[in-house]
């Protein structure tokens, strides 16, 4: 692997840090009475992106459009995993303080490492020491007082990080040989095919004529951003490195929530924003993937074929 190509796919993780950390404060602000109910929220930005990428791809990249069909199949499961993971993921910020929320959030770095064990693919020790220290970090940095803790919202967002890690070393095996426009566009297909169904049955409430729309279309424009990144960071440093920075989304929603509240960080948020920091900075230190066939493991079904390598520059 060059080191350019590992620049990209460091830069691409931390850009889609940066846009997923803002998903919670957006999200917050579009639910409540009188606004988006949950269901709404998730239907609403995972539908307006898929079709904004299928657009954007049929006008200018069509050829980004054909996947192989075990390709396709992951993709598909993929998106169902995280439009799944989506609605647990705003129905337990709905019950839950934001940094509580994000604090059991970040624990899916844990997540993806043991859906990998599985596939497969052993962490090296340093990213086991990562993984800890961010955990760690991520623990001191939403130490706040926050009385009371809903059970239903912890448990519905321990579920929504175990889906959203295992949907992406399903994702890392198909983006071995496909582009990251493909992947992201498939996916957000299938998670749109989860999530709208999910608004109709088990919904089909509509806010008021004055309900903010705003926060919508913010989490549609993070929606669109993060995936594209996100699955272009998994195919250049792997899945697991990807999880790792995606950690620098808790320094994006703390900063945003304390400038919007005008509140402070206290004490133990300072040790674990710089606990967090050197374990983003410890990439650098880290081995480049390798894109082995792997013909065992949880996901070995998942086998491209044989076609053109550069089908996908023409």
């Amino acid at each position: 692997m060059s080191k350019k190509t590992r620049s990209t796919g460091i830069s691409a993780a931390l850009l889609s840090a940066l846009f997923i950390g803002l998903a919670p404060v957006f999200g917050k602000a579009a639910m409540g009475p009188g606004h988006f109910s949950p269901f709404a929220v998730v239907a609403l930005r995972t539908g307006m992106a898929a079709l904004l990428l299928v657009l954007i791809i049929s006008i200018f990249k069509r050829q980004f459009l054909y996947i192989y069909p075990a390709g396709l199949y992951g993709c598909l499961l993929a998106g169902a995993l995280n439009g799944t993971g989506s609605i647990f993921y705003y129905v337990g910020l709905s019950k839950l303080n934001a940094s509580v929320a994000q604090m059991l959030y970040a624990l899916y770095p844990f997540f993806v490492a043991f859906w990998l064990q599985l596939d497969g693919q052993s962490p090296s020790k340093l990213t086991v020491i990562r993984i800890v220290i961010a955990g760690l970090s991520a623990f001191l940095l939403t130490k706040v007082e926050t009385g009371n803790i809903d059970l239903v919202g912890v448990v519905f967002m321990l579920v929504s990080a175990a889906l959203y890690a295992l949907h992406l070393p399903v994702n890392q095996r198909v983006l071995y040989d496909v582009p990251a426009p493909t992947v992201t566009v498939y996916t957000l297909m299938a998670m749109s095919a989860i999530v709208v169904p999910a608004y109709f049955l088990f919904d089909r409430s509509w806010p008021v004529a004055d309900a903010p729309w705003l926060p919508v279309l913010g989490l549609t424009a993070v929606t669109f951003f993060s995936r594209l990144m996100l699955f272009l960071g998994v195919k250049n440093i792997g899945g697991m490195q990807t999880a790792l920075l995606g950690l620098g989304e808790l320094f994006v929603a703390i900063f945003f929530s304390h400038l919007l509240l005008g509140e402070t960080l206290t004490v133990y948020q300072w040790i674990g924003t710089a606990g967090l920091g050197c374990s983003l900075l410890m990439v650098w230190f880290e081995k480049p993937p390798e894109h082995p066939i792997h013909t065992q493991g949880l996901l070995s079904w998942l086998q491209p074929p044989d076609f053109p390598a550069d089908f996908y520059k023409h």
